[in-house]
């Protein structure tokens, strides 16, 4: 897990792809650290189904893994935990 981390040590920054974008897209936004690899999706303050179509939506369980971006580490959700 990368070190950015969010509100509490249990809250990470987490990437969301988004659906349907015609290109690679990412959101941002929070999550709640479950286990190592494994969190669960939070919204943004904004969030509009609408609007962005998130692969992953909140209150959803991700595994998760780190990326390098831009020349430093993110971490992208990946898979859902059944």
């Amino acid at each position: 897990m990368p070190a950015e981390t969010g509100l509490s040590t249990n809250t990470v920054v987490l990437y969301i792809p988004l659906l349907n974008e015609g290109t690679d897209v990412l959101r941002p936004t929070t999550a709640i650290l479950l286990r190592p690899g494994v969190v669960r999706v939070l919204p943004t303050e904004d969030y509009d189904p609408a609007t962005d179509e998130w692969e992953f939506r909140p209150a959803s369980e991700v595994q998760c893994q780190t990326e390098v971006r831009s020349g430093r580490e993110v971490l992208i959700a990946r898979h859902r935990v059944a």
